[in-house]
């Protein structure tokens, strides 16, 4: 597959493309990232690394950081874990509270707020530093120390975190969280406060199109079984309530933040990271949707 000739292509459709993507300004520090970057990576399993534009800046991963503490979570817990989280599609927005209140405290998925907030009470319940441990757990198996959180966009997050604060409380309300509500809340700002770039994304990413191995060196980070049923979640709620939207459109599983960043994989073929912040009604990237649709449909191939 020419990988190259095809990013190359993606490359010069999206400029012409008309879009009414605003980049997200509720993170006031988000805010400030300029509408124009616009990069992506593609990490093949057997060809390596083909990718265009701003593909090594780093950007706030926001929600995308919410697959690697679900991985972690999955690596601890069994089938206990989804008595605390379910597995199925919101179809509501990512931080609603009205469906948190009709079904007890237990959020639909761990993709949507309410759930990434459950799986960080969970890993606070077992880690001695969830925070390092994150940090760790992202540095290896992108195989880069350098990974780290941006503090201002730590701090602009935490400053305006009141609806994530609801839902912490409203969860406590039915004893679906164990912790500390600042602790919990301070954890998961932290992890969506993580920059990467799409290169490093891709590379994180490998782990779940090469079945639960580092492509590096075949080091089962998770097992195949755990690593399938996190590629479902992703292909069912990686998009909220776009979810279905990007099937149709994309055929992969994948998960995006309000950061702009998309990442998804094609099992078995490769990991593919797109960044562009401005964001469609949804919460997604615009052109990020459109180049990842592009892409399945320039080599023919999803996983459907």
């Amino acid at each position: 597959m020419e990988y190259q000739q095809i990013l190359n292509t993606i490359k010069l459709e999206l400029p012409s493309l008309s879009h009414t993507g605003q980049v997200a300004s509720y993170i006031p520090e988000l805010a400030k990232v300029s509408s124009n970057k616009l990069g992506m990576h593609l990490y093949c399993i057997n060809s390596g690394h083909y990718s265009f534009g701003d593909h090594e800046e780093r950007f706030s991963i926001q929600s995308i950081s919410k697959v690697f503490s679900l991985t972690m979570a999955m690596s601890i817990f069994d089938d206990e874990l989804f008595q605390r989280v379910d597995v199925e599609p919101s179809g509501n927005p990512f931080n609603s509270l009205i469906q948190l209140e009709y079904e007890n405290g237990i959020p639909r998925n761990p993709f949507i707020n309410a759930g990434a907030l459950v799986i960080s009470d969970t890993l606070i319940s077992e880690l001695k530093n969830p925070k390092q441990d994150f940090l760790d757990f992202i540095r290896d198996i992108t195989e880069n120390n350098n990974i780290a959180i941006n503090p201002k966009v730590f701090r602009s997050e935490k400053e305006c975190s009141f609806r994530n604060a609801a839902l912490l409380n409203l969860m406590k309300s039915f004893g679906n969280i164990k912790n500390d509500i600042e602790e919990v809340l301070d954890f998961y700002i932290f992890q969506c406060a993580v920059e990467m770039s799409c290169k490093e994304l891709a590379i994180a990413f490998m782990i779940y199109a090469n079945g639960g191995k580092k492509l590096s060196n075949s080091t089962q980070v998770l097992s195949l079984q755990k690593t399938k049923r996190i590629n479902a979640i992703m292909q069912t709620c990686g998009f909220y309530d776009e979810a279905g939207e990007f099937s149709f459109r994309v055929g992969l599983p994948g998960k995006s933040g309000v950061g702009g960043g998309i990442a998804a994989v094609h099992p078995g073929q490769y990991a593919v990271t797109v960044w562009s912040p401005p964001l469609n009604p949804k919460g997604n990237s615009a052109l990020g949707m459109y180049a990842l649709e592009r892409l399945t449909t320039l080599t023919g191939y999803s996983i459907f």
